[in-house]
């Protein structure tokens, strides 16, 4: 199973915008480009809204079939461990394996040594095509990477068997996830850290690390937009001489986590995808939830009162909502409408400040990170909320198409 240039990853936590979704992809071929949907949803998701990946898989195969889609689709395990994954194995054909938290935990001695031993050849100074300068490597880095990230491979390498066991060899696409980390992963842990995936015997098609700067959920990125730009670049070029050294797949690309609407990034990703002819998959979920929201709030009635009930209730319960996420949120408080504010406020209002256009005045980053933790709350309203998705559904598809079409897939893979 090999994995296409461009793979776009979509979540969808109440799954009723798979066709809508899929639209958008329908919609880029028609822009002469390719691009295949990757249905993700994480076991923390499905826990808190009590769904299960057969569920997932379902709203996939009906969207397909619903919209004639005649290419390659996938089901992603998303963050997936051995605790959990094999719930997910006859429903996905895609599975990120995520070992961040075996980052920084020593593997033994003897791995470690046998580890340095083997790329002791790229001691000195390392020529990779691409970046405009020779990378300085000397044992004593080879062993910090070792020590940091080998016992974080060895891990992924059991989960990867225990998916293998299953389904056999060939059957699924792996993505190793090591993006929920406190630290970025700079080009040179890359470059070691695809040796260990090659040595583990994983045939990694994705790597997603952890990459410079704020990926925040559901805001724009945070930080020196210039210096991402650079370091994705040398992550690109890291990654061909990789393949070249190492027994990876040759289609293996760069997956980027908590993806969605980091629209300052996305032409210098444009950029570099074209500079080195390179693949991407892009992961996005909680986008579609609160374009759901937006929908909701554009219908007016009792479609923007489930809106502000949802509010009222996330902002009572913010340590509750905020507490899982707080490594990608950052929220200040004292920015938040309270309630009874936004209780009088009109669907435009509403729309207004959840909206990511952020040359609106109306607009608050606060609270759209707010409502991104908030699906909780939504799932506690049962059929009261997804009998409105239902009810206002052309409205929310709209939003949900055009969200990925125009402000992400456009940007990103057309320019």
């Amino acid at each position: 199973m090999i994995l296409e240039k461009y793979s776009f990853g979509v979540g969808d936590r109440f799954g009723h915008q798979g066709k809508a979704q899929l639209q958008a992809m329908l919609q880029a071929k028609l822009l002469h480009v390719d691009i295949v949907p990757v249905w993700n949803k994480s076991n923390r998701e499905h826990a808190i809204v009590k769904t299960q990946p057969r569920q997932v898989r379902q709203e996939a195969d009906e969207a397909v079939k619903s919209l004639d889609w005649a290419g390659s689709y996938y089901v992603d395990a998303d963050h997936i461990n051995l605790s959990n994954v094999d719930e997910f194995v006859e429903s996905c054909d895609f599975f990120t394996l995520d070992v961040a938290d075996f980052i920084g935990r020593s593997a033994q001695a003897t791995d470690i040594s046998r580890f340095v031993e083997s790329c002791m050849k790229f001691t000195g100074s390392l020529e990779v095509p691409g970046i405009d300068h020779k990378l300085s490597i000397n044992q004593e880095q080879i062993e910090a990477i070792g020590n940091k990230y080998l016992l974080a491979v060895q891990e992924a390498g059991r989960i990867y068997r225990r998916v293998e066991s299953a389904k056999g060899a060939g059957n699924f696409v792996t993505e190793v996830s090591m993006d929920e980390t406190d630290e970025p992963q700079n080009p040179v842990e890359l470059f070691f850290i695809l040796a260990m995936i090659a040595a583990e015997g994983i045939p990694a098609q994705t790597i997603a690390p952890k990459f410079i700067g704020r990926f925040n959920k559901g805001v724009d990125y945070v930080g020196d937009v210039q210096q991402f730009a650079g370091e994705f670049e040398e992550d690109l070029a890291v990654i061909n001489l990789a393949i070249q050294n190492f027994d990876l797949p040759k289609n293996l690309k760069l997956s980027v986590h908590s993806g969605s609407d980091k629209f300052s990034i996305y032409p210098k990703i444009h950029q570099a995808l074209k500079k080195f002819d390179a693949g991407l998959h892009l992961k996005t979920a909680g986008t579609t939830w609160l374009e759901e929201l937006i929908g909701l709030a554009l219908a007016g009635g009792d479609g923007l009162d489930i809106v502000k009930q949802i509010y009222a209730k996330a902002y009572s319960r913010f340590d509750e909502l905020c507490g899982p996420y707080a490594t990608v949120i950052d929220i200040d408080k004292s920015m938040l409408p309270t309630p009874e504010l936004v209780s009088q406020w009109s669907s435009e209002q509403c729309a207004g400040a959840l909206r990511h256009n952020q040359t609106c005045a109306l607009y608050n980053l606060h609270l759209r990170q707010l409502f991104h933790v908030a699906y909780k709350v939504a799932a506690e309203l049962g059929d009261t909320y997804l009998g409105a998705l239902r009810k206002y559904e052309a409205v929310i598809a709209e939003n949900v198409t055009n969200n990925i079409l125009k402000r992400h897939i456009k940007p990103i893979f057309i320019g």
